[in-house]
């Protein structure tokens, strides 16, 4: 089965493939079926909404997030960067997702380190790319091989438009699907990206599907 990239809307995505149905981030969008893999990249509620997690949690769902996002009423499978958990044929890994310069207050990070993570996630000899919230940090820069970056573009929380192309000229994935966009206009990030190097970006609305 090939691989489908369904962008849900905000960091919400289900990806479908290897016999499997994997929702990453449950916070925006329609969620028909149950997940057999539930991810999320940290417990803000825009990434982990409880009523989501909870619709799409079925008995033989493996649930994947840092350990706080327990407060949704189910354990959660919990990995530090580097990481990894095999599920069948697909295999995640985390990776670090921080902000060093965005603050909540002086000292004082919307994502501390240690507080989130992103995933790799490698499905029928593709690796996907979630960055989760997180800045252009050293740790993610060194990242390579990738086919699908869904990379945060929309600054105040995360990166902004021209720090999501510069790490994205830096990664080099074949492909880049912004999200986490705000009202901010994606084009920006594409132009930047393409002008750059041979990253493809595609801008997708929410529940379209993108099939590397």
């Amino acid at each position: 089965m090939l691989l489908e990239i369904r962008w849900l809307g905000h960091a919400s995505w289900m990806l479908k493939s290897a016999g499997k149905t994997i929702y990453i981030d449950p916070y925006e969008g329609e969620y028909p079926e149950k997940g057999d893999i539930v991810i999320c990249s940290h417990s803000h509620q825009d990434h982990c909404k409880e009523d989501k997690v909870k619709q799409v949690i079925g008995p033989g769902t493996t649930f994947v997030a840092p350990f706080d996002c327990a407060k949704v009423g189910i354990k959660p499978t919990s990995l530090k960067p580097g990481d990894k958990i095999k599920i069948g044929n697909v295999e995640v890994e985390a990776v670090e997702a921080y902000n060093a310069v965005r603050m909540r207050s002086p000292g004082v990070p919307f994502h501390p380190k240690g507080f989130g993570v992103g995933y790799l996630l490698r499905i029928e000899g593709k690796t996907v790319y979630h960055t989760g919230d997180t800045e252009a940090v050293p740790e993610i820069k060194m990242l390579k091989g990738i086919d699908v970056m869904l990379i945060a573009t929309g600054g105040t929380y995360t990166m902004d438009n021209d720090e999501a192309a510069e790490l994205t000229l830096a990664i080099k994935p074949k492909v880049a699907l912004p999200m986490h966009i705000w009202d901010t206009d994606p084009n920006v990030f594409k132009k930047k990206v393409e002008a750059g190097g041979a990253t493809t970006v595609v801008i997708l609305k929410p529940g379209e599907i993108y099939k590397p």
